[in-house]
This record gives structure tokens, C-alpha cells and sequence, in this order.
């Protein structure tokens, strides 16, 4: 376990958002080494591919659910010194995430079909979706696994083992992409079929790593048959603190939804565009995604031992660097978007709609940033409720106004990126506000405790 609640707070958060910026770029690079071989197959798979991928929110949302509970828990736990308790958290987690796993592969086979009629483009598309859904079903349920094993690292303050097997998952994805997709030594190109099984066997072989090293090497919290028997007031401790995180990237699935939903009628170009930059944008915002995942367990420990300044602290030294780093993404989609889309695409029409969202949605990149740090200390504070209302915000200003510019005359796509613009701005502000009053209720709720000095001789 690294211990936190000591030393430089801008040294910790960049210690711990390096590991975890390379793990979440080489996680990220499952989307793009599948996007890149799958992009020679036509604007059809693309699209198809696309459509379906946002399916992952879904498995996202209940991610989300399992692994900010176990980061919050096992944190403060750590801060307190109370590792039986971080243990229980621990084994609990990992039975949440087998049933987690159970629901996501009964759910995904029953209603592939339906999900991808819905937002199809075309009768290809569509196919292409649901072949690529039913091999990427069982990496999605393999994905709990994975995330309760990392987040239970993050929350002792270690996040290097984590990326590892990130790292090795990836490379083993980019060696499987092009011999089970484009037939590369075989002779057998798979199409979709190849990309999704190629993501889900990586994602068991990283799986497997993590489980070896908790096996061998993990001394704060291990494997516990014993404390893996239900137990619900953990269950619900977990369940209070992800469920509202969970639902804020189900409402991430219904915006993105949303949007292919309304763009459908401008055909395959349109929806494979926005495919290439919103997947493009994704690589963009790691490093402050990073620094969010770092926050809250850094700032979790520190709430575990009631160390109120330095839980400020971790937010505003967070809030810097990753504005700077945002700062920096922006600049650099403004003078060259196009240069990370070509190399996803030549097709003159699908280039267009990719290139006009980067340099739009680029201006948000700071807003952003803001947002997820803000939600990094909502989970560290134990309370993600605020971040919920915070994306229902964005939701509620968001999809009424899409669906009435998109039914008038004269209707453009840039119309609908402008929109997200101003709306994620505004939640910006919105989450702002809201943790600064969880901020107040924390000091006011639980006063730091005094340090006492031990004085010398009378006389002294």
C-alpha cells in the first residue's frame, strides 16, 4: 500500500496519473487497432462497429458502479488503517462483478438485435453491429473482472500492475487484430468477427495477469473464499457509492445515443465520421481522465484520516495540471484536427464530419477536464450523487434542444457539436458549484483534528 495521506499532493497525483494515463491510452488503443483494420472494410462496418462499441457505455455505467465504490472504500479504509475492512470490500466486489458479468452476456445476446436496428444506418451497418456485438459480448463481461481487480489497487495507491496488464493486453489485441480481421498470415481475414474476438481474448489474458499477481504478490488485499459468501451491507456500501456514478455514464450512453440516433438519416458518412472523432477524442481526454482517477483515491485517503486540507488541496492541485494539459489538446486540435483522422480514413466525406467535430468539441476540452476531476472527488468524498445531477444537467439542456435544431430546415451536424459545447460548460459550472458545497459539509460535518505538539520543560 503507498500511503497518501504524507507528502507533496502535486507529486502523488502525478505519480499515480502517469501509470494510470498509460494504461487508459493502451485501453483506449483496443478501440483504435480495431477502428484501423475495421476502417479497411468500408464505411459500413465502420458505422456498424461504431454504433455497436457505444454499447460499452452500458458496461461502463455498471463498471462504473463496481469500481468507484471499491476505489472510495478500500481508500478511506486505507487512510483509517483499517485493512480487514478493505479486504472485505475487496471480495465483495468481486462477487458483484461475476453477477455483473452473468447479466451483461444474457442482456447483450437477447437484445443485440434490437439495439442495432435502432440506430443502424443502413441494412450493412446493421449487420456488421450485431456479428461484431456477439464477439465482443464476452471482453464486455470480462471487463468486471478486470476493473474490480484494478480499482482495488488503485484504492491502496498502487497503479503500476494495473497498467502492466493493460499494456500486455493491448499488445496482444494489436497482434490479434490484423491476423483475426484482415487475415494477415492465415489467409482467413475474419472481418468483425476478428475484431471482437481479437478484444475479448485480450481481455482474458489481462485478467489472468492481474489474478496471478494478486496471487503471488498482493499482501493488502487478497483472494478470501470465505469473505466471498454475500454479504449485502457491503454490497449496499459499494452500491451507494457507484450506483450514482454508474447512472452518470448511462446518461454518457443516452447523450451518444442520442446523437447517432439523430444522425442516421445522414447516412453511413455521417455516423462513420463521428465514429473516427468521438473515438479520436476519447484518446484525446486520457490525460484527464488520468488525473480524475488519481484524485480520488489520493483524496480518498486522505478523507479516510480527516485530513481536510490536503482533500482541497488534491482537488485544486488536480483541477491545475489537468487545465493545462487540456489547455495544451485544445491548441493542438484547433491548428491540425485533421492529422489524427487520416489515419483512420481517406474517404473525403467521412474525413469532413470527423475533422469539423474535433475542431468544435475542442473547445470543451477544459470544461471537461473540470468535470472529471470533479467527479474523481465526489467519489473520494463518498457521495456521487452531486455528479449525477451534474450529468443530468447536461442531459436535460442537451437532448430536447438536439431533437428540435435537427427537425428544422437547414439542419447541420455542427449545429448539434456547438450545442454539446455549450452544455458541457455548463456543467462545468454546475459540478463546480456542487463540490464546493460538499466541501463545506465536510468541514463543517467532521472538523480536522488538532495537531498536537509536545512542549518542552517549564521554563522553556
Amino acid at each position: 500500500m503507498q500511503d497518501m495521506t504524507q507528502g507533496s499532493i502535486p507529486r502523488h497525483v502525478v505519480r499515480m496519473a502517469m501509470p494510470i494515463a498509460m494504461g487508459m491510452l493502451f485501453q483506449t488503443l483496443y478501440i483504435l487497432v480495431d477502428l484501423y483494420f475495421v476502417s479497411h472494410l468500408g464505411k459500413d462496418a465502420i458505422a456498424g462497429v461504431g454504433a455497436a462499441g457505444n454499447s460499452q457505455f452500458i458496461v461502463m455505467a455498471l463498471t462504473q458502479l463496481l469500481g468507484v465504490g471499491t476505489v472510495a472504500l478500500i481508500a478511506q479504509a486505507a487512510g483509517r488503517k483499517d485493512p480487514a475492512d478493505a479486504n472485505l470490500v475487496f471480495n465483495q466486489s468481486l462477487l458483484l462483478a461475476a453477477l455483473c458479468a452473468a447479466i451483461t452476456l444474457v442482456g447483450g445476446y437477447v437484445l443485440a438485435g434490437f439495439y442495432m436496428r435502432s440506430l443502424g444506418a443502413n441494412a450493412a451497418a446493421t449487420a456488421a453491429g450485431i456479428t461484431y456485438l456477439h464477439w465482443f459480448l464476452p471482453g464486455l463481461a470480462l471487463q468486471f473482472a478486470l476493473v474490480a481487480l484494478g480499482s482495488a489497487l488503485r484504492g491502496t495507491g498502487l497503479a503500476m500492475p494495473g497498467m502492466l496488464a493493460q499494456i500486455a493486453t493491448v499488445l496482444l489485441n494489436a497482434l490479434l487484430a490484423p491476423i483475426l480481421i484482415a487475415g494477415w498470415g492465415t489467409g482467413r481475414p475474419l472481418g468483425v468477427v476478428g475484431a471482437g474476438l481479437a478484444t475479448s481474448i485480450a481481455i482474458a489474458a489481462g485478467v489472468a495477469l492481474l489474478c496471478i499477481y494478486f496471487l503471488r504478490l498482493e499482501k493488502y488485499v487478497g483472494f478470501d473464499a470465505a469473505q466471498m459468501r454475500a454479504r449485502f451491507d457491503t454490497w449496499k456500501r459499494i452500491l451507494a457509492i457507484g450506483l450514482p456514478a454508474g447512472g452518470e455514464i448511462a446518461l454518457l450512453f443516452v447523450y451518444v445515443v442520442v446523437i447517432y440516433f439523430i444522425i442516421r438519416h445522414a447516412g453511413a458518412s455521417a455516423q462513420a465520421g463521428f465514429t473516427i472523432g468521438s473515438r479520436v477524442m476519447q484518446a484525446i481526454w486520457l490525460p484527464a481522465m488520468a488525473i480524475a482517477f488519481a484524485t480520488a483515491p489520493i483524496a480518498g485517503q486522505n478523507v479516510g484520516a480527516k485530513l481536510h486540507g490536503r482533500v482541497r488541496e488534491t482537488f485544486h492541485s488536480a483541477e491545475a495540471i489537468g487545465s493545462a494539459v487540456m489547455l495544451t489538446l485544445t491548441v493542438a486540435c484547433q491548428l491540425r484536427p485533421e492529422w489524427p483522422v487520416h489515419f483512420f480514413t481517406s474517404d473525403p466525406a467521412v474525413l469532413a464530419v470527423s475533422v469539423e467535430f474535433l475542431r468544435i468539441i475542442s473547445f470543451n476540452f477544459i470544461a471537461q477536464g473540470i468535470i472529471f476531476t470533479c467527479s474523481g472527488m465526489f467519489q473520494a468524498l463518498g457521495n456521487t450523487v452531486p455528479s449525477l445531477m451534474s450529468s443530468a444537467t447536461r442531459l436535460l439542456t442537451f437532448v430536447g434542444p438536439a431533437l428540435w435544431i435537427s427537425s428544422r430546415p437547414g439542419f447541420e451536424l455542427k449545429q448539434l457539436w456547438l450545442l454539446s459545447v455549450v452544455t458541457v460548460a455548463a456543467q462545468a459550472l454546475t459540478s463546480l458549484w456542487l463540490l464546493h458545497g460538499q466541501f463545506r459539509r465536510l468541514s463543517g460535518a467532521h472538523p480536522e483534528p488538532e495537531v498536537v505538539q509536545a512542549s518542552g520543560p517549564a521554563g522553556e
